[in-house]
């Protein structure tokens, strides 16, 4: 079942540009202005509170009372600061047997 969440930050590729260097080598700018929308908690139409946020390398999902978190890992996934966003999303949500993913510039969940 997919939920729409809340808008994506269309604006969240301006961090990758080279003039705005974070020199964190994994875009963290980037990826906070992506988390954006969806730190304020979201609640589901079931009534489940739904979150994301990043601390360090740790991406951490909370639906409800259950957390799932994926690490930002440059040497497994590679030098680009999307794919590597994406891995920490699919691994995070992996552990929340869901799967956080942008379709047509809303974000959205599915279980």
């Amino acid at each position: 079942m997919k939920i729409e969440l809340c808008p994506a930050n269309p604006a969240a590729t301006e961090q990758l540009r080279p003039e705005k260097n974070d020199r964190s080598g994994i875009g963290i700018h980037y990826v906070d202005a992506m988390l954006k929308p969806l730190k304020a908690g979201i609640v589901l139409p079931d009534g489940t509170k739904f979150s994301a946020k990043r601390r360090g390398l740790k991406i951490t999902l909370a639906c409800g009372t259950t957390k799932g978190e994926g690490l930002l890992r440059r040497l497994t996934v590679g030098p680009d600061p999307i794919a590597m966003f994406d891995a920490a999303l699919a691994e995070a949500g992996g552990k929340l047997s869901g799967r956080l993913f942008i379709e047509d510039g809303r974000w959205c969940w599915e279980r």
